[in-house]
């Protein structure tokens, strides 16, 4: 017996006057005029963006205040602006208006694995991958055509925006590398007529790149050198400078034996560098001038045990300013939220900016109108923020709360009909704190970032603090301040492994939400962003700490909900997720309401043997082909369904490239095979067309309701 694809694609109208609700891959062009992304409204697959920036200052612009964030631009509120056409709220106020790039009737959306360069007039450089080749082409904001202006047959390729083109000039470099660990460089015009000029070859891989000067000569790039012998067996990183004149590469950076050591940011005018290194015994940024005779500096300011700090942009400064009185714009990530901070060398402190709760896009720009950078959070789609650095420093001193994480613990189970007292803490809203400071909010303002169709809000959420097997986890949490005690509530499982929950705008997160699901979205051990010993947890042991901690969370809100007279919690997975989902739903099956699994595949061995190349190879690297040494027993969903009780859906792309939709198959003819009966016990939907990210690609929307509905009611038809 076969399953029949459900046919999602092209099956119903859509417009690319939709609002835009995911937004990737955003980069800015030289002079800072114009930026570009990949999006998506989920209604019509992934398109490309060209968005219009001012770049001088201007202190007059039409604002309005939506969820305690201002919002500029308000004519871009319900979408991009079609091509060609005007927004009245725009870049002439000091905005930035969204260009959706039109595409040719019949024509593929674009791919995630799609690549971007904004230029400075506005045109978008596209690196399409087509599975053999790269195919390079010029898409305008204006037409439905495009230029083609070259292809490269490499297993792998990035590019790398020139920093300063000239016309005619190249305007980016692209970076390939094959079989043999070489990396070849090839220089790209916008130009149809001129095809792709290779002007390098040298022995290694690289990543990284940040431009020494601003005629695009010099190129620093992040080198892997091979463990030597005699010495470090471990590979490391050094930093090279490529001369693209010549073709040569030379060291830059080698601060110590087998040290990491990474040039990521420079500016050419002052010579001021930004460098990451582990020399100094762990992993620091440090600073130091392009050609000085002072050594690097690694302030301890630059140094937090519990963030991520990295440089998203550089102020412009005046002609001849020292560049230790050159002030950066630091992205600070820790779990699912980010902050922003301004550093100036010769200061030696950070100064914490008091921007509304979310997550940055860790890139920027910066320019008399402001400083730019991709901004989203559970509310507000990605959209881009527009930060006045001086006004906010010069606003009232920020809650003594911080906003970015809001502890929550879950108290120990009571017994009896314990009240809302007993069982949780409950601390002020990231909306309150953020709202009794809006005098703050002067200095931001937010662009582009899409409103609901019926004019109301989206849904707000919260990071809260949980109790997991062995430590505090975090979580995002929609619902509110009474999440515990809502109707429905769904425990959901992010992919990866090494991935995580962000407080970020998620489509269907936000659906269920609409549905008046609370969701506890929970990054358990193994979730990026707490750190190294937190991530590693899962090497060499899926479905062990991550399914220990998920356990223990549902024992805990299912044993306090059932005090309550409420149903346990129903979970929900993604790829990774959809198989700690599927093993915890069979491992406590009286702890779980419904089970809604997106993508999942059966054990890591399974995966392995069904997978593609790439995929075979990150399972590999992540320990996925071996079993946690714990004494539980493999962690293989065919041998322990048999447990499985609570209704289940199945959704999968019958074109996934990186979980075969045969892991799904099979686990429904697994079910078939024991007795269960479908549409009644489980059921089990194929989206014809769709690959692994069926939840953003055409026909997201269908989906999104088919979850939430049966997250809601638990009735899989």
């Amino acid at each position: 017996m076969t399953a029949t694809p459900l046919t999602l694609v092209g099956s119903f109208p859509h417009t690319r006057a939709a609002p835009a609700l995911r937004r990737v891959g955003f980069t800015f062009s030289a002079g800072g005029g114009y930026a570009a992304c990949m999006a998506s409204s989920g209604e019509g697959g992934w398109y490309v963006e060209s968005w219009r920036l001012d770049t001088a200052a201007n202190e007059e612009s039409a604002e309005q205040v939506v969820g305690g964030l201002i919002v500029g631009g308000l004519g871009s509120l319900g979408g991009p602006v079609a091509a060609g056409g005007t927004d009245p709220g725009g870049a002439e106020r000091g905005g930035a208006i969204p260009v959706a790039l039109p595409q040719a009737p019949g024509a593929a959306p674009e791919s995630l694995r799609s690549q971007l360069v904004s230029l400075p007039d506005g045109r978008v450089l596209v690196c399409r991958f087509q599975g053999d080749r790269y195919d390079l082409v010029v898409r305008t904001p204006a037409s439905v055509r495009e230029t083609f202006v070259g292809m490269l047959r490499l297993p792998g390729l990035r590019l790398m925006a020139m920093p300063s083109p000239e016309p005619g000039a190249p305007v980016a470099v692209a970076l390939g590398s094959d079989g043999r660990a070489v990396t070849s460089v090839w220089l790209v015009s916008a130009d149809g007529g001129v095809q792709p000029q290779q002007v390098a070859e040298f022995a290694g891989m690289s990543g990284g790149g940040v431009w020494l000067d601003r005629g695009g000569r010099m190129l620093a790039l992040d080198h892997l050198v091979p463990g030597a012998t005699g010495g470090p067996t471990v590979p490391s990183v050094r930093t090279v400078v490529l001369d693209l004149a010549t073709g040569s590469v030379s060291p830059f950076l080698e601060l110590a034996p087998g040290s990491n050591d990474r040039l990521v940011a420079a500016d050419p005018a002052s010579g001021l560098i930004l460098v990451r290194s582990d020399a100094p015994g762990q992993d620091r940024l440090g600073w130091g001038v392009l050609g000085g005779d002072e050594p690097l500096r690694f302030p301890d300011c630059l140094h937090r045990t519990r963030e991520f700090l990295r440089p998203v942009a550089i102020e412009p400064g005046r002609a001849g300013l020292p560049a230790a009185e050159q002030r950066v714009a630091l992205q600070g990530d820790w779990g699912a939220g980010s902050t922003l901070a301004t550093w100036r060398p010769s200061s030696g402190q950070l100064e914490t900016l008091p921007v509304p709760a979310g997550r940055l896009g860790g890139v920027g720009h910066w320019s008399a109108a402001g400083l730019r950078l991709p901004y989203s959070s559970p509310d507000h789609p990605a959209g881009i923020a527009t930060v006045q650095v001086d006004r906010l420093l010069e606003g009232p001193p920020e809650a003594e709360e911080p906003v970015p994480t809001m502890p929550l613990r879950l108290a120990p189970l009571q017994g009896g009909a314990a009240g809302m007292g007993s069982v949780i803490r409950i601390l002020p809203s990231p909306r309150a704190l953020r709202e009794s400071r809006a005098g703050t909010a002067s200095g931001w303002r937010l662009d582009g970032s899409a409103a609901p169709g019926d004019g109301g809000r989206w849904h707000g959420a919260r990071t809260v603090e949980l109790a997991g097997a062995v430590g505090p986890m975090e979580a995002v949490v929609y619902g509110g301040d009474t999440w515990l005690t809502a109707q429905h509530l769904v425990v959901a499982l992010h992919g990866g492994p090494a991935d995580a929950w962000r407080l970020e705008f998620d489509p269907a997160l936000q659906r269920m939400a609409g549905e008046g699901l609370a969701v506890v979205a929970v990054n358990q051990r193994g979730s990026t962003g707490y750190g190294v010993e937190y991530a590693q947890a899962l090497q060499n042991a899926w479905g062990g700490p991550d399914l220990d901690d998920v356990l223990a969370l549902l024992s805990s809100v299912s044993g306090q909900r059932a005090a309550l007279g409420l149903e346990p919690a129903s979970l929900f997975g993604v790829s990774y997720g959809a198989f700690l989902a599927l093993l915890a739903a069979c491992s406590a099956p009286e702890q779980i309401a419904r089970c809604a699994v997106v993508a999942p595949f059966l054990s890591g061995p399974r995966l392995l043997a069904e997978a593609g190349p790439a995929v075979r190879a990150l399972t590999q690297r992540l320990g996925g082909a071996h079993e946690p040494e714990d004494g539980s027993g493999a962690r293989d969903v065919l041998r322990v369904c048999h447990r499985l009780a609570a209704p289940l859906l199945v959704v999968h792309g019958d074109r996934d490239e990186v979980v075969p939709v045969t892991q799904s198959r099979t686990l429904r003819q697994e079910l078939l095979r024991m007795g269960h009966t479908e549409g009644a016990d489980f059921r089990y939907v194929e989206a014809a067309g769709a690959g692994h990210e069926v939840l953003a690609e055409d026909g997201a929307p269908v989906l999104h309701e088919l979850l939430a509905g049966f997250l809601r009611t638990g009735r899989p038809t």
